[in-house]
């Protein structure tokens, strides 16, 4: 897919941000094996606080296989993650969302049946201890229609809220997740490919959102539209055959003839 001719021109950092960048997330020589098949190898990454960093790489660079590290789906087999500067290499993703870190689209769950505001209500109930409670009389829970609501505007569903959920477009589906999500609280959000199999219009949608909801929380994201990813990323990392290949802003590493290399097979005259 071709990316815009201009990417997003990067956040240029405070004099504190420069002496000293604040991480939120690291991994130090991640490795993931699968019957002596290194999926991931040797692989260090520092997340800066405040961000949109992505995470790209050809087909079976890796990618997903590091990303499920990162959010607690595997363990690793080799090295270290660090979140806000605690070992969380061997929590539960359960537990490290209880910190703060929440993977979106996937722990996120969508009731079809529920209104979309009601899909919020139970996502909020969730840090209160609540979310099992379903024998709660819904006049019981409308102390959470405040919050939910603004929920619902902050990723532009709020005009829906009583409309089912399964009516919802596939865009605005994944919005109401990220809705759900952002109910949890995250200051690191991290996003799994979330423009994927979508329309151009709805790509448009939900980068509009992401970039809205980057404004006040880090985001880590594997994404496979390069429009998106220069449009968005201050930081890109690019994985190759399960290793970092390359660092930088999306202009770098567009520019950068091994990364060309690994995503054509030969050395371009343009960018990937």
């Amino acid at each position: 897919m071709t990316p815009p001719t201009s990417p997003k021109t990067p956040r240029r950092p405070s004099a504190v941000e420069a002496e000293q960048p604040d991480w939120i997330l690291e991994t130090r020589g991640l490795g993931k094996r699968f019957d002596g098949f290194a999926a991931v190898h040797d692989v260090s990454l520092r997340i800066q606080r405040g961000h949109v960093h992505a995470l790209i790489g050809p087909n079976g660079a890796g990618k997903t296989t590091c990303f499920n590290l990162l959010t607690k789906v595997l363990t690793p087999s080799a090295g270290t993650i660090l979140f806000e500067g605690r070992d969380i290499t061997r929590k539960k993703a359960a537990e490290v969302a209880l910190l703060g870190m929440v993977r979106s689209f996937q722990i996120s769950a969508i009731f079809a049946s529920l209104s979309v505001l009601d899909n919020v209500r139970v996502a909020l109930q969730r840090p209160l201890g609540l979310s099992l409670q379903f024998w709660r009389s819904s006049k019981a829970l409308d102390s959470l229609n405040e919050r939910a609501l603004q929920l619902l505007g902050d990723v532009g569903l709020e005009a829906m809220a009583q409309r089912t959920a399964g009516e919802l477009s596939y865009g605005h589906k994944r919005a109401l997740e990220m809705a759900t999500t952002l109910a949890l609280d995250p200051t690191l959000l991290l996003l799994d490919e979330p423009t994927s199999g979508m329309g151009r219009e709805d790509v448009q949608w939900v980068t509009d959102l992401i970039e809205r909801v980057a404004v006040s929380r880090t985001v880590l994201m594997v994404e496979h539209n390069l429009g998106v990813v220069a449009r968005l990323a201050d930081r890109v990392s690019v994985l190759a055959q399960g290793e970092l290949l390359a660092e930088g802003t999306y202009d770098e590493v567009s520019r950068n003839e091994t990364v060309m290399s690994a995503y054509l097979g030969k050395k371009p005259h343009a960018a990937v």
